[in-house]
């Protein structure tokens, strides 16, 4: 039987742009493994409500689980909650529930709880809160989709409190073997321990080190035996 999917939409103008690199996903997708789960896409998309709106759909229509980092923060470009909510048919406020943590959390600082950190507090009105221990202000679930924050500390925090509530399937295990020789001439035989092992999943990552070629083989499968087995024949393959 398959595992669960999952898929990935990443918000904001400035991972498009560049001047912010995503780290997210790679803690996602590690972490969506572990308990396996396939991370089978991941979409950038701007701060544009029609584009963000088509594809939340999109993906919760397409896959059991969806993951989406930014644009829940206190200001004017932070639009998800509000996409969230018309993408499903729901209506937005400030919900009690989340203006409470929210209040708790700046009183405990000192800090006023002003109009553009109440926005953070504008929840989709069946949504249920996914817990922020680091900063309070809290993400949520709509339907099929975890909404999360961007900033990687809050998301790994969200993430952590969100992946006890998932069915796994089975463990992706990787392995990996190093050979000194060019991608050229590992070629062939990768093919064919491809062709011999089609449950396993084997990729090439080309390097250079001290005027050498090589490759990392990366082989991956949820099957301990089968990966040793297709190990010890790309040994014995390069030997």
């Amino acid at each position: 039987m398959a595992n669960p999917t999952a898929a990935m939409l990443v918000i904001g103008d400035e991972i498009l742009s560049g001047r912010t690199r995503d780290a997210n996903m790679h803690h996602l997708a590690g972490q969506l493994s572990e308990i396996g789960v396939t991370l089978a896409e991941v979409r950038i998309v701007g701060d544009e409500a029609a584009t963000i709106i088509e594809a939340v759909r999109a993906l919760s229509d397409r896959y059991d689980t969806v993951f989406t980092s930014g644009g829940i923060g206190p200001t004017h470009d932070d639009i998800t909650a509000d996409c969230m909510a018309q993408a499903f048919g729901q209506s937005i406020d400030v919900r009690d529930d989340a203006r409470a943590l929210l209040q708790a959390h700046y009183d405990k600082s000192g800090i006023e709880l002003n109009a553009a950190r109440l926005r953070m507090a504008r929840i989709p009105q069946d949504a249920t809160l996914i817990d922020n221990p680091v900063s309070a202000a809290p993400g949520f679930t709509i339907k099929n989709v975890h909404v999360m924050a961007g900033v990687p500390s809050v998301f790994q925090a969200m993430v952590a409190s969100v992946l006890p509530t998932l069915t796994g399937g089975t463990p992706l295990i990787s392995k990996s073997y190093t050979v000194f020789r060019g991608e050229g001439d590992i070629a062939g035989p990768l093919g064919d321990l491809a062709k011999a092992y089609p449950a396993l999943s084997i990729g090439s990552y080309p390097f250079q080190r001290e005027g050498r070629f090589g490759a990392q083989i990366v082989l991956r499968g949820h099957d301990s035996k089968l990966l040793d087995d297709a190990l010890d024949q790309l040994a014995e393959a390069f030997a």
